[in-house]
């Protein structure tokens, strides 16, 4: 994973190693560098995605605050 892949990126090499995985032609060496790889794109998502979810929590408490009328 050289270049900083977008989430949509990640998910279609996610599938294409799962793709791999699944036909079985692999050695267990192969499909062991397949799973690393899976894990390591796993985390970038799980990790993109919570930064996304912090973005939406604090516009959400923003919009709150705002709603209210509390512009402190």
């Amino acid at each position: 994973m050289a270049k900083k892949l977008s989430i949509e990126e990640s998910f279609e090499q996610l599938d294409t190693l799962i793709g791999e995985l699944q036909e079985g032609d692999l050695t267990l060496e192969e499909s062991f560098k397949k799973y690393e790889e899976g894990m390591k794109l796993i985390k970038h998502c799980s990790e993109s995605i919570d930064k996304v979810e912090k973005k939406l929590e604090i516009i959400e408490a923003q919009e709150d605050t705002d709603a209210r009328g509390d512009n402190s």
